[in-house]
């Protein structure tokens, strides 16, 4: 594990393999070139838990004094961990892998054993510390659960409890946490409520969060303070299990009926957090995007139709699709973290499967491919090859907050009550059952992992359904009187 520097550059030979070391321009006379090459250090460090080897090379620097710098700070740091105790050198190895994979500066031999819990027992780590070394020693957690933990640490417990050293932790620090949240929730509610555009603005790709959320962020706090009792004896209690949050019920979604669309023009409030509209609410929504020749078009048609979450719509590659055979491959997803966006696979094996496609779906994805053609034709050679179904008229991914800002815009233009982009989803399976289609099968578009995720969110909009369906009934019965009831005259 000593280590070494040395110098490369990227030159290659006549068969385009890279020299390396090997390169002559390197060395001049008895000593190195100055003008040519960048040194690097490499050093191979402690085994993984899971016993992978782990060779470290990094470097461009212009000297070999810089070379050595950080090398040496590597080695000091490894000084720290007993030899004889593999648990010490594989998790001084983790702080160093996570460090240079971040690009952030080596654990001094100071911060290698307070984290190690090697020095003064009073030396306990702050939340950020240990939370940091935490997430970096658990190993096999699946990509999705690693970033999720990733976020509520980044976003949320290092900006309200990193400085605060973890045996000092208490449940009143938690409280703030969550009502700073809540404070911020109003805040961006306020401000997307706003008839300025300037303050739509401030918030635009921000997302609130929601009580499900906030119990998702505990839940990773209390594992890591979980692990800070049972595993390395730095605190005696857990504050994490003591919070108290609102109950993280799912949201049972209300059908937009006449009563309540006159309540909501009256007061501007909404009945409901998710509201879905109805089928004719839904048609004049699609027949106004198509109507006004909207690039967006197909793709609020594919969610409202078939139930697609918005960012496998985003994901959806031409490859996926089968338009003969009138179904799609749902197979990747374009996610959102803060700002930035990435291409994944969906959020469950459950929602990795094929959807069948109705015709008018079909003559919509026929129709877009004509029109992406002509944007290719366009663009000429500034077009992103990316194969993606829905794209900006460069062939780019769309970014999901601009898909949702454009929907928000085509509501308000078309005079419809709100819903969200998400409620498509939602209305989609209040068309279906709105047809008469088995539960079964709605749980089956829409990916569900269970029918009682299906059942429990959408049995509240039969009522609803079926009340309208007695209504348009009743409505083509031919009547000469109105059905309102005349009293009986009192016999006389």
């Amino acid at each position: 594990m000593d280590g070494t520097t040395y110098k490369r550059c990227g030159c290659r030979d006549t068969n385009r393999k890279r020299l390396g070391q090997s390169c002559p321009k390197l060395r001049r006379g008895n000593g190195w070139n100055p003008n040519h090459g960048v040194w690097q250090y490499q050093i191979e460090l402690p085994a993984a838990a899971d016993g992978r080897r782990r060779p470290l090379r990094r470097g461009t620097y212009a000297t070999q004094t810089e070379a050595q710098d950080i090398l040496d700070k590597i080695r000091n740091a490894l000084s720290v961990a007993k030899t004889d105790d593999p648990t010490d050198l594989t998790k001084t190895g983790d702080m160093i892998e996570t460090a240079v994979q971040a690009e952030k500066p080596i654990p001094t031999p100071t911060e290698v054993r307070r984290r190690l819990h090697l020095g003064n027992i009073g030396e306990i780590p702050t939340v950020e510390a240990y939370l940091t070394s935490w997430l970096a020693g658990r190993k096999k957690l699946r990509k999705g659960t690693r970033r999720s933990y990733a976020g509520h640490i980044t976003n949320h417990l290092i900006p309200h409890l990193g400085t605060i050293r973890l045996d000092r932790l208490r449940v009143s620090h938690l409280d703030a946490m969550f009502d700073a949240i809540d404070e911020r929730n109003d805040l961006i509610t306020t401000m997307r409520a706003s008839r300025e555009p300037a303050n739509r603005d401030m918030v635009k790709g921000k997302r609130t969060i929601g009580p499900a959320t906030m119990h998702r962020i505990r839940a990773t706090l209390r594992a890591a303070l979980n692990t800070a009792i049972s595993r390395d004896g730095l605190i005696d209690t857990n504050p994490a299990k003591h919070v108290e949050l609102p109950p993280a019920v799912r949201p049972k979604p209300l059908v937009w009926t006449d009563e309540r669309v006159d309540a909501w023009k009256t007061t501007g409030t909404r009945p409901g957090k998710v509201m879905v509209w109805t089928p004719a609410q839904t048609g004049a929504f699609l027949d106004h995007a198509h109507a006004a020749n909207d690039p967006y078009y197909a793709l609020y048609h594919l969610i409202a139709y078939r139930g697609l979450r918005r960012g496998e719509a985003c994901g959806l590659h031409w490859t996926d699709l089968d338009l003969t055979g009138q179904q799609m491959a749902i197979r990747w997803q374009i996610t959102q973290h803060g700002w930035a966006t990435a291409l994944e696979a969906p959020k469950t094996d459950d929602s990795d499967a094929v959807v069948a496609l109705d015709a008018a779906t079909v003559d919509a994805l026929t129709a877009h491919r004509a029109r992406q053609r002509r944007y290719r034709l366009a663009a000429g050679p500034a077009w992103v090859h990316t194969g993606l179904v829905f794209t900006t008229p460069t062939g780019a991914a769309l970014h999901p907050a601009d898909v949702t800002d454009h929907f928000q815009f085509l509501v308000r233009q078309a005079g419809l009550p709100p819903v969200r982009l998400h409620d498509l989803r939602h209305g989609a399976a209040t068309l279906a059952l709105a047809a008469g289609v088995d539960m079964k099968v709605v749980q089956a578009m829409l990916r569900h992992s269970s029918i009682t995720v299906t059942a429990d969110t959408y049995t509240s909009v039969l009522p609803d359904l079926a009340r309208t369906a007695a209504e348009k009934t009743a409505a083509i019965v031919p009547r000469r009187t109105t059905t309102v009831p005349i009293e009986r005259r009192a016999a006389g």
